[in-house]
């Protein structure tokens, strides 16, 4: 049987029958793509597909995300929460201006010799005093645990005088300060999980290295897939550090 009369009896167009796709080679954009995800292992397809269009790819996130999974880029999934009986705890309100709640926190790590060093370092108010200085208007709140850096007298006396106010996490509930905890995974993730440090002025300089990627070009889910630096700069703050 003839292609006419097969396709008339099947009431079936000859043109669908004869099309044949056409489609671009996907070589170079999966290559692309790998040499993304090797350099960047925590970043899933969403934010690469951000990063391939910041580079000029015309190309949508279904395509990406069906190349990064053929590519198996998958990331791995994390870990089952614990189905518990709890109380819900009382919700801290969110800041509603620039400014207006600050949040830090210790991360610790160790050089390659096993000598362990702690990111943001013993001087706290000096930190502080740099960052006032950056911004030049202190925040209303900061969110801090117990450590005892952060109970210490000194910076008690900068808050007092800078009219801050300490807001002290409860003991045992890393949750009342979810933001900074969130952003300690992704140092660790991205930074300290992923180098050798061989000194502390090597370490220095990777972390910073990593900090204003970080800040000036990893895309950010919660920030609408901008980066730090942008939405600091739509809301007319200095970014600062």
């Amino acid at each position: 049987m003839s292609e006419r009369r097969g396709c008339s009896a099947l009431r079936f167009d000859r043109r669908v029958h004869r099309y044949r796709s056409v489609r671009p080679d996907q070589a170079p954009l999966r290559q692309r793509i790998k040499e993304i995800a090797q350099t960047r292992i925590r970043y899933g397809y969403r934010r690469i597909h951000v990063l391939l269009r910041r580079e000029g790819w015309p190309i949508n996130v279904k395509r990406v995300r069906r190349l990064y999974r053929m590519e198996g880029l998958n990331l791995r999934a994390k870990r089952p929460r614990r189905h518990v009986m709890a109380a819900r705890r009382v919700e801290r309100p969110l800041a509603s201006g620039p400014n207006e709640i600050w949040a830090m926190d210790f991360v610790s790590d160790a050089l390659f010799n096993g000598k362990r060093f702690r990111a943001l370092g013993e001087q706290v108010v000096a930190v502080m005093d740099r960052l006032l200085f950056e911004r030049s208007k202190p925040p209303d709140k900061i969110r801090v645990d117990n450590g005892p850096e952060f109970i210490s007298r000194a910076l008690d006396h900068w808050a007092y005088i800078n009219r801050v106010t300490l807001d002290f996490s409860r003991p045992g509930k890393p949750t009342d300060n979810a933001f900074v905890e969130s952003f300690n995974g992704r140092l660790r993730d991205e930074c300290l999980n992923t180098h050798w440090f061989l000194s502390l002025d090597d370490a220095r300089a990777k972390i910073e290295a990593w900090r204003t990627d970080f800040n000036e070009s990893r895309p950010h889910t919660s920030l609408g897939f901008r980066t730090p630096a942008e939405f600091a700069s739509s809301a007319g703050v200095n970014p600062g550090r």
